[in-house]
């Protein structure tokens, strides 16, 4: 016996998918602003660095970059990415960090902002 579905639960359904796709476009999209941003770190290139943080830090990139290069700060690896359950245009990313070159224990927390330009952290 084939039993119909109601039209409520098909547009939930639907909307479910929707709602993953935007999620997992927001999730890549704020990796990926993490990865381009420790990747030109070494080289202090505000050029490159500034349009990728957001606010103040846009503004003082030179004394934040010189900061996080002088304790030796690096990506080894993205952990997670999760938006933001209080702000739906804001991704939290878990990244593991090198200091110096030791592993750091915790994970260091990211939060990355969709804006109208694009995705930029904010530090």
């Amino acid at each position: 016996m084939v039993r119909a579905v109601p039209r409520a639960m098909v547009w939930l359904g639907l909307v479910a998918v929707l709602a993953c796709n935007s999620e997992s476009r927001k999730t890549e999209a704020a990796r990926a602003t993490v990865q381009r941003f420790f990747e030109a770190l070494p080289s202090g290139d505000c050029a490159v660095l500034g349009p990728l943080l957001t606010g103040k830090a846009a503004d003082t990139c030179r004394v934040t970059v010189d900061e996080m290069n002088e304790h030796g700060l690096s990506l080894v690896e993205v952990l997670d990415a999760r938006v933001d359950g209080r702000d739906s245009s804001a991704v939290v990313v878990r990244a593991r960090v090198a200091r110096g070159g030791r592993l750091q224990e915790q994970p260091l927390l990211l939060r990355v902002e969709q804006h109208p330009e694009g995705w930029k952290l904010r530090l």
